[in-house]
């Protein structure tokens, strides 16, 4: 099959077979010539040679054979190699080439946290390998906020998830990248995931490389970065119920608890560097997604680093962001698809998407205080709008892998051209 990378290393090995060859016959012919009168020796090489046979046929009979040692032997070398790697029902040609198809793959760069961009990357990492995941590191929650606070490391939760999504192999190192102790003492709440992060950043001696250690051992189709290495803290402004009076409220994980509609969040410190791979993703990129995730906690932490943010400004990127399904109690409480996408603009800028990704199924049984985001008339007239049906049919509060990844594509190809 084309494309595979692996003919011309064949070409290499014959070429070498046949130079030997002739090399081989020079120093044949060479002896024959010589004048010997050692009878046994012209014997065994007028045996050796078939010299008893007619020409034609010897070149036949020698060159039928090698051919074929030399497949054979390339063959059975190629089987014994890939053994390890080969899994039942999955032929190696199916393999390989599915590995290229995925190698040519366009440029993503998703940008997010949580169980949305989690859920993104499994549907991506089917279209190409060249994924890119940036992580907010401002969650102070949970087992991560635990031990950020012990170990002083930025917290592993959201890039954990977005490492056991972009593995090749989702089963037994998966689950246990994914297992959560429970029961009484200290490990109760954390997951294995976040301790084996932070001890292999103990071991390393910093956070990206434990990051890029553990995306070895899970296999990942890509790459997951942090926005920032600067340990930040997301604030946010909270308008109280009924009433004028605003708010301040530290961390991200209490933001949601709080009564009130958010109305600013910033981080602290507010000039953290971007981290520089991250930047070179965004500007390499042929698309970037925001979303989806919660609005002020998973997506804006990533964009408040002002690096980061220029670097999307100044990105060639098809840039799209993908709207939230449902509201989220304490973030987004009755927000429509068109209050999403203000917040986010009145917190970077205006006309930094090319395009809305916006579900348009609203039929299912949600969860009690869930509501549809709704696509209201300002949103329609907006010409960056599309439409599609993103919902999971067996959790309609959530999006279909599979369905987003497929949209995002569609999207691609209509501003870039059809992929290979």
């Amino acid at each position: 099959m084309p494309g595979l990378g692996v003919k011309r290393w064949y070409l290499f090995i014959l070429a070498g077979v046949t130079l030997l060859g002739v090399g081989l016959a020079i120093l044949l012919l060479d002896l024959y010539r010589t004048d010997s009168t050692n009878p046994i020796l012209l014997s065994i090489l007028s045996f050796a040679s078939l010299r008893f046979l007619p020409r034609a046929l010897r070149v036949v009979i020698f060159s039928g054979v090698g051919i074929g040692l030399v497949m054979y032997g390339i063959y059975r070398l190629n089987r014994s190699l890939l053994r390890p790697y080969v899994q039942p029902g999955r032929p190696v040609v199916d393999e390989l080439t599915n590995f290229r198809r995925l190698e040519r793959g366009p440029r993503i760069v998703a940008i997010g946290g949580g169980h949305g961009q989690a859920t993104l990357l499994r549907g991506l990492k089917l279209y190409t390998r060249n994924l890119t995941a940036v992580v907010t590191v401002a969650d102070d929650g949970g087992s991560s906020g635990r031990l950020r606070e012990s170990f002083g490391i930025l917290p592993p939760g959201d890039i954990r998830n977005c490492l056991a999504a972009l593995s090749n192999d989702e089963q037994m190192l998966t689950q246990l990248f994914q297992y959560r102790f429970s029961g009484s003492g200290n490990l109760d709440g954390h997951s294995f995931g976040n301790l084996f992060i932070t001890a292999l950043a103990d071991i390393t001696g910093s956070f990206e490389g434990a990051v890029a250690e553990s995306g070895r051992v899970l296999s990942v189709s890509g790459r997951v970065l942090p926005s920032t290495l600067h340990s930040v803290k997301l604030v946010a402004d909270l308008q109280l119920p009924d009433s004028v009076n605003q708010i301040r409220v530290e961390g991200e994980s209490r933001i949601p608890k709080m009564a009130g509609r958010v109305r600013r969040v910033w981080l602290e410190p507010n000039d953290a560097p971007a981290y520089p791979p991250v930047l070179k993703a965004i500007l390499n990129a042929d698309m970037i997604v925001v979303g989806p995730g919660s609005l002020f906690t998973s997506l804006l932490p990533n964009l408040l680093v002002h690096d980061l943010l220029g670097a999307l400004r100044a990105s060639r990127a098809v840039k799209v962001y993908v709207c939230n399904i449902v509201t989220q109690a304490g973030e987004t409480d009755a927000f429509t698809c068109y209050d999403h996408i203000r917040s986010m603009e009145e917190h970077v800028g205006e006309n930094l998407f090319d395009v809305l990704l916006c579900n348009d199924n609203f039929v299912g049984q949600l969860n009690e205080g869930d509501h549809w985001v709704e696509i209201d008339d300002r949103t329609r007239s907006d010409s960056r709008t599309h439409y599609a049906d993103l919902i999971n049919t067996n959790q309609p509060w959530r999006h279909d892998s599979l369905k987003v990844a497929n949209a995002l594509i569609d999207i691609l190809n209509e501003y870039t051209g059809p992929l290979e």
